[in-house]
């Protein structure tokens, strides 16, 4: 089944226009869904849009957008009047600026989408732009109005397309001092070199198809599971216990891969360490001797 674009109009840079469309860059197709049901019946529950004051169902074809401005009190819109509202970015995605895409903090990147030539009006207009930003290593920042809302998006060349990212805005993004609110104690400098090290150890490239959603593919051994009639039985979690940690051996364990001795590999990496350190000592206190 051919792809829906999410969105059609034009990009623009400068006075060069070419007709494009935008597409979802991820899918959740293979989410697993449930509805809620009727265990005595087992029949599915519909949902009813009802009137809060008078209780009466309505259809939903008759309701229309409302913004409180009062307790209780709304301003209505029907949606030729929300249409009305049309900014040109509706239609259009303008090009404003390039920069580098490692000046945008990450916490700003939202939604993508992959952008294409709608038809073979444009199409050289669309590859000349995209050649262009792909050679001058840089990504593009546009607006577009998407479910009813202007989002400014990046976009940056990817295979023979372009990948449009919708971007969060400033006032979009708590302060991160709401949360991080106390200093953090300055770390012990033997601890923090076997954290080091384990991180070394556990460097890897990063690989997306070696992440699997494990708790979806446990729902689904459950679901056919269960359609077979296999009985299942719930499992107590175990219970968490508050326990103080000796932070050193646990890190001891974590460089050796599990418990052991304590003459480890962690304490032959830290007496390493030291043996490196004292030549360095020495040629200090040599230069003091000769500088005197």
């Amino acid at each position: 089944m051919a792809a829906r674009p999410s969105w059609e109009g034009h990009l623009r840079l400068s006075l060069v226009t070419c007709p494009v469309a935008l597409y979802s860059a991820t899918t959740e197709a293979e989410t697993i869904r449930f509805n809620m049901i009727n265990p005595g019946t087992n029949n599915r529950i519909k949902m009813k849009t009802v009137d809060a004051g008078t209780g009466e169902e309505v259809s939903r074809g008759d309701l229309v957008k409302g913004y409180e401005i009062a307790k209780g009190e709304y301003v209505l819109f029907d949606k030729d009047e929300l249409d009305a509202v049309k900014l040109e970015s509706t239609r259009i995605i303008d090009i404003e600026e390039f920069v580098d895409a490692n000046t945008i903090d990450r916490i700003y990147w939202d939604e993508p989408y992959y952008l294409a030539p709608s038809g073979k009006t444009g199409i050289e207009a669309f590859s000349v732009i995209r050649a262009a930003m792909e050679k001058q290593n840089k990504v593009a920042l546009g607006r577009l109005v998407l479910h009813q809302r202007e989002h400014v998006c990046a976009l940056e060349p990817r295979d023979c397309g372009i990948l449009l990212t919708t971007l969060r805005t400033h006032d979009e993004i708590r302060a991160s001092d709401e949360v991080f609110d106390c200093p953090l104690p300055k770390p012990d400098s033997r601890m923090l070199q076997i954290a080091e090290k384990i991180i070394e150890q556990q460097e890897a490239k990063f690989d997306p198809t070696e992440f699997k959603d494990r708790y979806e593919d446990a729902l689904r051994d459950l679901i056919a599971r269960k359609s077979k009639g296999e009985k299942l039985v719930t499992s107590e979690a175990p219970e968490e216990e508050d326990k103080v940690v000796d932070l050193m051996e646990a890190l001891k364990k974590s460089l050796k891969g599990g418990g052991g001795p304590s003459r480890d590999k962690a304490d032959r990496f830290l007496e390493a360490q030291a043996r490196k350190a004292k030549p360095k000592a020495k040629k200090k206190a040599s230069a003091r001797k000769r500088a005197a």
